[in-house]
């Protein structure tokens, strides 16, 4: 649970730290981040821009880098009781008849938890203890000196200016603190030019099973989460500006088979009162770590949700960031923010590439070339075509030994010296 505590108690509650981190973001990336510190005893400050938490929330596919997460924060077992597992897995041809059915089980269970969960969910598992974030408040400037950032806050109509050991920005993909870090330095974008509603609709009996529906011109995703069927339903942003209910009705006249759990799901878009739109882009930060500064989870790197996994490798990083941390000191800080961004960017942009990989095959108008697609999906399996994902999830980066390495570096050089 979020509760509402001031930016000056936080500050004070972190008086007594070796190193006083300012988090700036209370999405997934920085939630992770404060609670992992506070589990290990810190007093890390978490600001958030919003006034509440007034997220419209969406549907997860979370994928097993998040159990040493969830572990570390001995939340599984309420993870567990507000999710589902995903076992299954369906596709269609872009007329709605069904290609192929997988086994998500087979794929992922080896290595941990494979579940579908809402955001909101997520956020209540992660703060079961309660977290401390100050609302309403914003990052206006950020200068080193004498060692330590000179962080300038607005709260309201209020200023000030704190000093920290650490700035973590986390406040997502449209980040309005990373410039100040970057400066004029270009961010990599990929616009797919599509974008479209997310909506909830009933559950069914199929509790297990994710499906997607890749259409010429559209497409249609339906994910369990405990309680509801999250939906994605959209296509090119020039024809799904006539808004949902014609759209829904030009989706209508594509297919030729509609099942009772499409007609579903349609129905819920075209019901819903004020779907959230979600246009579909990314971005990728040419560089991570400033001194005394780390940009996390969107805020470095924001996914296409294609390969569901951006929520997954937001936790695993703000894992891997914290545990370093675990080796920090006032001399050594900005050494360990490299060697993260080191090690961790490669994980991220692996990820990032594959989903970028798939939006291109995904999102097509040409009925010639969805039937090509249809043709290569009847002999490619869901598991080689997440091959490269699967590759990270079997692969869990050692924070500790990373932090070791980078250290033992440095102390030779400086012996050396």
């Amino acid at each position: 649970m979020l509760k509402q505590t001031t930016l000056s108690q936080q500050y004070e509650q972190a008086r007594d730290d070796s190193l006083r981190v300012l988090i700036v973001g209370a999405g997934i990336a920085g939630i992770t981040a404060a609670q992992m510190l506070r589990k290990d005893g810190r007093h890390p400050v978490l600001i958030e821009r919003n006034t509440g938490n007034t997220h419209p929330g969406y549907m997860l596919a979370l994928m097993p880098m998040a159990d040493a997460v969830l572990d570390d924060l001995e939340v599984r077992a309420q993870y567990r009781e507000r999710s589902v597992a995903l076992s299954r897995y369906r596709v269609h041809t872009h007329k709605g008849k069904l290609i192929r059915e997988d086994s998500m089980a087979e794929i992922l269970d080896r290595y941990g938890d494979y579940r579908g969960i809402s955001r909101g969910e997520l956020l209540e598992v992660l703060t079961t203890e309660g977290c401390d974030v100050a609302f309403n408040t914003t990052v206006t400037a950020i200068q080193e000196s004498d060692g330590v950032s000179n962080v300038l806050l607005k709260t309201g109509d209020t200023f000030q200016e704190l000093k920290f050991d650490i700035v973590i920005i986390a406040d997502g993909i449209h980040s309005s603190t990373r410039s100040l870090v970057l400066g004029e330095r270009k961010i990599n974008t990929v616009d797919t030019k599509w974008g479209g509603w997310v909506v909830w609709a009933p559950e069914d009996a199929d509790k297990d099973l994710g499906e997607e529906l890749w259409g010429a011109g559209f497409f249609l995703g339906v994910y369990p989460v405990k309680g509801n069927l999250g939906v994605f339903l959209g296509g090119p942003r020039k024809d799904t500006q006539a808004g949902p209910g014609p759209f829904v009705g030009e989706v209508r006249k594509k297919l030729s088979t509609i099942s009772p759990r499409a007609e579903s799901c349609l129905q819920a878009v075209t019901k819903a009162s004020d779907p959230y739109y979600w246009p579909l882009n990314d971005c990728r930060c040419p560089q991570w770590a400033f001194s005394r500064t780390i940009l996390l989870g969107d805020a470095a790197a924001g996914f296409l949700p294609t390969a569901g996994i951006g929520a997954g490798m937001a936790m695993e990083s703000a894992w891997v960031l914290t545990r370093m941390l675990r080796h920090a000191t006032g001399e050594n800080v900005r050494t360990l923010l490299r060697a993260y961004e080191e090690s961790q960017r490669p994980r991220v942009e692996a990820a990032q590439g594959n989903s970028r990989g798939l939006a291109k095959m995904m999102f097509h108008r040409s009925k010639a070339l969805a039937i090509l697609r249809e043709l290569m999906l009847r002999l490619v399996s869901v598991e080689a075509a997440i091959r490269p994902i699967r590759k990270l999830v079997a692969s869990k980066p050692d924070p500790d030994r990373i932090a070791a390495n980078c250290l033992s570096g440095q102390q030779f050089q400086h012996s050396a010296r």
